[in-house]
């Protein structure tokens, strides 16, 4: 489990919908100090899923990297310890 890591995606900007290049990912809501907790999403077969805290509809893209969003100001990276 160590081995992978689980990417992490915000909509501080409000988008109307955010793209991403993973099924599997955490929604943190916004930038920290005002996020909501940190819930896992799992696409499945299915190419969206909206978030049930913030209500971000997060679309998959396969044309992006699994930690990309589009718009890029949506991917988000824990401080490392």
């Amino acid at each position: 489990m160590a081995d992978h890591v689980v990417p992490h995606f915000q909509n501080s900007s409000g988008h109307d919908s955010v793209a991403i290049g993973a099924r599997e990912f955490m929604c943190i809501g916004a930038n920290p100090p005002f996020d909501h907790p940190h819930v896992f999403l799992d696409m499945g077969s299915e190419n969206e899923v909206v978030c049930p805290y913030c209500s971000t509809l997060y679309k998959f893209d396969a044309t992006l990297k699994e930690t990309e969003s589009s718009p890029s100001d949506c991917t988000w990276a824990p401080a490392a310890a």
